[in-house]
């Protein structure tokens, strides 16, 4: 559509608008103000022609986490608006959120004109500094001319390489000012400070393979960077090719089926204990896309400390940052697992090495029966673990968003997602996330179903966004897992700081959670005993449109296994060997 506004004098929010439209874009989330008025009264022009569609949400914050949770699900880069000042500053935990998750979106923010930028103006906060650590790259657009270019590097720098959120700051009349218009299109962006992702070295291929073929105990830890680079069907093969067991990250579930037998679930703080067990145990990690984080390693130093290494990601500043890997090689996963298939795939003797994993195969095996992760139903008090046992059963498709707690934990254990349909903040760990994030995935997959799972102090961060799915009639269903408490930190005060509950009980003050959603003209439900569970949650996804379960939990039941603060991950709370009592089910 630009070559037809080539050399027509146009202005700074027409070239934000065609710039934005022409790479892609076809929604925007976001929140109006005084500062990026001129751009949104441009939006109603191009929003009328039905060229895009802007999603209001009722906070910035929810508006940034919409803009991720779509991008998360699609692949595709998130779009926000916001004005300047208070606008612009309740974005930052949402772009926090995205830098942490390496989650490509791009924030655009409103600003005071450009003769008050410096003068303390009414609603003027300097958003480029206050976001520089948080933000992949940053803009200041003080020439209108200069706009396309912009949009087009921004696009370029979200996506390049490791994702990231990438900042474009407007002062009102640049919005404002007319122009010749030349715009910069896809594909003609040269920037000298983004490197070329080049293929990995043939040396490397052939070392992984030759340490592969050497270990007898191998283990596959897939991160994030896996899912982003759409290689699940690669490291399915590999794990497959060599009979390797998969570990995930928080960020890397859905990589693999976690109902196959080579699949361990996730790994860490509440990760399972075989895949803590085997993590201790493996002689050879292949870290795929992951980054070392304390929430996997606990105690570092004893994190696979008889395991030679492998580290692939794209990012170069990952490889050696916590953990000095025997190869590192920096590259995009989905390319370098190509490369090593191919090559296993020309080597006929790697047949011949199928049975090699065999005893520790037969090992992981045995924890699994020994250390399975277990699930309370021998009374009538619901439990978290059983809702989700059941909701993962009727919803194997479904996408899921999670806000953050011990719901997170119970849905990370319990749920399996297939790729790109598990949203969830794990790096800043972000509260309120949950919801606004499921309104960005159904409007990016509208006729899939989207499943919120919150908890009842995450839901009440950002509950005002049921206005937004109220206003879209989008069918997103709410699940809350409601205890009463900030479960997670009431776990953490019972286990080491000698029960001291110090300000996490939510009970006093908390709404009707049914009636609350109701107000919205949402249809809620509440589920407490176990004996109705099955009647309550066939009528809650029989409705078409949204709808609210409120699921009232036992209120003392905590996420285990655990690996304690400073411990290494073989020592978990909460884990118990060959246990029979009928009280408890196994996953």
């Amino acid at each position: 559509m630009s070559i037809n506004f080539k050399n027509t004098e146009v202005s700074g929010a027409f070239a934000l608008m065609d710039s934005l439209i022409n790479h892609g874009v076809s929604c925007i989330f976001g929140y109006p103000g005084g500062a990026i008025l001129p751009i949104y009264d441009e939006l109603y022009k191009w929003e009328k022609n039905r060229l895009v569609k802007h999603i209001l949400c009722r906070h910035e914050q929810g508006a940034a986490h919409a803009a991720d949770g779509y991008a998360r699900s699609n692949g595709k880069v998130g779009v926000c608006f916001a004005t300047s000042g208070p606008g612009a500053t309740n974005l930052v935990s949402g772009i926090a959120t995205a830098q942490m998750d390496s989650v490509p979106i791009v924030l655009v923010t409103g600003q005071v004109a450009r003769p008050f930028i410096g003068t303390d103006a009414f609603q003027e906060v300097d958003i480029f500094g206050i976001t520089l650590p948080i933000v992949k790259h940053s803009y200041v657009v003080r020439d209108p001319r200069n706009m396309s270019r912009i949009v087009a590097e921004a696009f370029y720098i979200a996506t390049h390489g490791r994702p990231g959120p990438v900042l474009i700051d407007i002062p009102k009349d640049v919005g404002l000012e007319k122009f010749l218009y030349n715009p910069t299109g896809l594909g003609q962006v040269n920037l000298t400070g983004c490197r070329p992702i080049l293929p990995p070295k043939s040396k490397h291929i052939f070392k992984i393979i030759q340490l592969i073929k050497e270990s007898s105990q191998p283990l596959l830890y897939v991160g994030g960077g896996a899912i982003t680079s759409g290689a699940h069907k690669l490291v399915q093969q590999l794990s497959s090719i060599f009979q390797i067991p998969v570990t995930t990250t928080l960020m890397g579930k859905g990589i693999v089926d976690e109902n196959s037998d080579l699949s361990l679930g996730m790994l860490g703080m509440h990760g399972t204990a075989y895949a803590n067990f085997a993590v201790s145990e493996c002689d050879l990690l292949i870290a795929l896309g992951a980054r070392f984080d304390d929430r996997v390693t606990g105690k570092l130093d004893e994190f696979a400390c008889n395991a030679q290494v492998i580290h692939v990601d794209i990012d170069p500043a990952e490889l050696g940052k916590n953990r000095v890997p025997q190869i590192a090689v920096v590259g995009d996963i989905k390319t370098v697992l190509t490369e090593i298939i191919k090559q296993i795939t020309l080597d006929k003797p790697y047949l011949s090495m199928l049975d090699q994993t065999r005893s520790w195969k037969e090992r992981i095996h045995a924890w699994k029966n020994q250390y399975s992760l277990l699930v309370p139903k021998n009374t009538s008090v619901l439990s978290p673990q059983e809702v989700l046992v059941n909701l993962s059963k009727s919803q194997p498709k479904a996408y899921y968003t999670t806000d953050v707690g011990q719901h997170q934990m119970w849905a990370a254990q319990f749920l399996n997602a297939m790729p790109r349909h598990w949203m969830s903040s794990s790096g800043l760990g972000t509260m309120g996330y949950g919801l606004p994030a499921a309104i960005g995935v159904q409007i990016a997959h509208p006729d899939d179903m989207v499943i919120c799972i919150t908890g009842d102090a995450s839901f009440q961060m950002n509950l005002q966004e049921l206005a937004t799915i109220s206003q879209y009639n989008l069918p997103i269903k709410i699940i809350i897992i409601n205890n009463g408490w900030q479960g997670m930190v009431r776990q953490w005060q019972q286990a080491f700081y000698e029960e001291r509950y110090s300000h996490s009980n939510m009970e006093k003050g908390s709404p009707d959670f049914v009636h609350l959603a109701r107000s919205f003209g949402i249809p809620g439900l509440d589920l407490e005993l176990r004996a109705d569970m099955h009647r309550v949650l066939d009528v809650f996804f029989s409705h078409n449109g949204p709808c609210l379960l409120d699921c009232k939990v036992n209120q003392e039941e905590n996420c285990y296994p655990m690996v304690a603060p400073g411990k290494s991950n073989s020592q978990m709370i909460g884990i118990v060997k060959n246990f029979k009592n009928t009280s408890y089910s196994i996953k």
